[in-house]
């Protein structure tokens, strides 16, 4: 009776480090897993996908990252911010802002979110090899948008950062008010 249990104990322990042991292995396995599932995410646009576990993979947020893991594109932009100085109410202007992949990968530009509906932005959609050159364009609308205004373009990519932030900003001149096309007010 007393070898059975003592027997027992040792096959249970020799049960627990095998199974600590090939739990490290999925645990690395998980934690790179989550985190492939969180790129292809975001670059389709999704909010990250949540660690349904933890402790699988060692982090609360595997997409919190402060590195890249692997080798990614990198956007160079010739500038981030433009001025299109002062223009007047309901003019639609444009500028486009143009960029290298210096990167080592080609680059996939998943998005471009503007701040406001008054700007619709246009970008290359298809990737841009190394060295490759891309342009993300900004169309603003003025028309009911009177006074300094100061917009942005959030452009998600296959970077790291994932984002990166465009700024674009206008004196507009605002209409003049027409008196009423029934005569002169009464005073």
């Amino acid at each position: 009776m007393k070898y059975s249990i003592l027997n027992l104990k040792s096959v249970t322990t020799l049960i627990v480090i095998v199974l600590l042991a090939a739990a490290c292995k999925d645990k690395n396995a998980e934690k790179r897993i989550a985190q492939l599932e969180n790129e292809i995410s975001e670059m389709k646009g999704n909010k990250p996908i949540e660690s349904q576990s933890p402790a699988l993979t060692g982090e609360a947020n595997p997409a919190a990252e402060e590195t890249a893991d692997g080798p990614v594109a990198a956007l160079a932009f010739e500038t981030k911010d433009f001025d299109f100085g002062t223009i007047k109410e309901g003019d639609v202007v444009e500028h486009t802002f143009a960029f290298r992949n210096t990167g080592e990968v080609p680059l996939i530009i998943s998005n471009a979110q503007p701040s406001c509906g008054c700007t619709v932005p246009d970008w290359t959609k298809d990737p841009i090899p190394v060295g490759g050159t891309g342009y993300v364009k900004a169309k603003f609308d003025s028309n009911g948008k009177p006074n300094l205004q100061q917009k942005t373009i959030t452009v998600t990519a296959n970077t790291f950062p994932k984002q990166t932030v465009l700024k674009f900003k206008a004196m507009v001149t605002p209409k003049l008010q027409e008196p009423p096309a029934n005569g002169p007010l009464k005073q």
